[in-house]
């Protein structure tokens, strides 16, 4: 289980979101996750990571991620403060490489309609809750398997890995 507590403002996007909207290909030469992130998001508001706080958390539609299997798009956002993803659904390439770099992706169905962009949410990964506090709409989502929270925990793959690699 993973065990957060996330509080961050809403930056609210549509469905499929592609991986060339939150990092334009032009940029996949770049391979410090820093430089990635002054250009997060840039395909669909350039002014995003100059904008974003520590925590904010991106809530987006169906289909979250599609396109190419480019890892520099969940880097981008986790470098740029990002503190999870909420969406109605991810592409499975998108959320694998989230949780391989230690960045939480959540689905939860009905976000997209109960959330706006700026509001603030609370997000209890323990008890699978996100609370919309500007509305006081709660949320639940779908609980994260037990092996990806430790993975999460450990802030990623290589970070589980390297802790637990003797365990094997």
């Amino acid at each position: 289980m993973i065990e957060m507590k996330l509080r961050g403002r809403v930056w609210k996007f549509g469905d499929d979101l592609n991986t060339d909207l939150i990092i334009p290909g032009k940029y996949l030469e770049l391979t410090d996750p820093k430089e990635m992130a002054i250009h997060a998001m840039e395909g669909v508001d350039s002014n995003f990571a100059e904008r974003v706080s520590p925590g904010d958390i991106v809530v987006g539609g169906r289909n979250f991620g599609c396109g190419s299997s480019r890892e520099q798009a969940p880097l981008a956002l986790k470098y740029a403060g990002v503190g999870a993803v909420v969406a109605e659904s991810h592409a499975r390439i998108f959320y694998r490489n989230a949780i391989n770099i230690g960045l939480p992706a959540l689905e939860c169905p009905g976000v997209t309609d109960a959330v706006y962009a700026g509001d603030i949410l609370e997000i209890d990964t323990t008890r699978g809750v996100i609370e919309n506090t500007s509305t006081g709409i709660q949320l639940r989502f779908t609980l994260l398997p037990v092996f990806i929270g430790k993975i999460l925990n450990e802030g990623g793959l290589v970070a589980y890995l390297r802790k637990h690699i003797d365990e094997w």
